[in-house]
């Protein structure tokens, strides 16, 4: 049986000779993969193909779907929204690499979530057009996000009697905890500032040091990983950490 969905590619690897298996999060069925046939031909009719396939790449697809198997294929598939830097502006790209690995080892279950979809969507599309004040925030802010739609939302805010953000527990707290997975002074405070935003563009008010917003990614990499079991080690943050460095 055949079903319409978006979808956002996270993973693409070679399969045979002219084939590949992506992995896609679509907004039906979660995380699932597929292969596409005939793709990495060289023949006129497949020429240029594969570029669907790149991480971060939004897709209208037509898909095979069934629940008894790890592989299902895709019928049909073209452009859900066509990006016009992402994908070959060096910065914007690694960020992007950044928000689809941190999905994928965040998922375990092929699940739906709309919400979680919604957000990668949108986070993706924001990323395409922002300004550099913009991108550097975005990665922060879709980290604290994704931990709220995967149901470890922070709680609290940063005042003067709740001080410290307590990143074991995920929320703010008046005293330092026992363990070292907690921020204080203005890494707090960021924190709390972040989770206020309502609208991408007032992320781009928010005025960082480089410094702050290095330490602030790792803790909410540490925040995510806390609380996902076998979430495993993000490639693409060294990465990151030296584009905004």
């Amino acid at each position: 049986m055949t079903h319409k969905t978006k979808g956002i590619v996270l993973r693409t690897v070679k399969y045979g000779e002219t084939s590949i298996i992506t992995t896609v999060y679509t907004e039906l069925f979660g995380i699932q993969s597929y292969i596409v046939k005939g793709v990495r031909q060289s023949t006129k009719k497949s020429s240029g193909k594969a570029i669907y396939f790149q991480p971060g790449a939004i897709l209208d697809m037509v898909v095979y779907h069934n629940e008894l198997k790890n592989l299902n294929f895709i019928k049909e598939y073209q452009w859900a929204h066509l990006y016009q830097n992402l994908l070959f502006d060096v910065v914007k790209n690694t960020v992007s690499m950044y928000i689809v690995e941190m999905l994928q080892h965040s998922l375990k279950q092929p699940e739906a979530s709309p919400e979680l979809f919604f957000l990668t969507e949108d986070t993706l599309k924001q990323l395409d057009t922002a300004n550099p004040t913009l991108t550097a925030n975005l990665p922060l802010y879709f980290s604290l996000h994704l931990a709220g739609e995967l149901g470890f939302r922070i709680r609290g805010e940063y005042t003067n009697d709740t001080p410290i953000l307590d990143l074991q527990e995920g929320q703010f707290v008046e005293q330092k905890p026992l363990h070292s997975y907690f921020l204080e002074k203005q890494l707090a405070e960021a924190t709390s500032q972040l989770l206020s935003i309502n609208f991408y563009n007032d992320l781009e008010v928010i005025h960082l040091s480089r410094h702050v917003r290095k330490n602030l990614i790792i803790a909410y990499q540490n925040y995510v990983a806390l609380h996902v079991h076998d979430f495993g080690e993000i490639k693409s943050l060294p990465v990151l950490q030296e584009i905004f460095s």
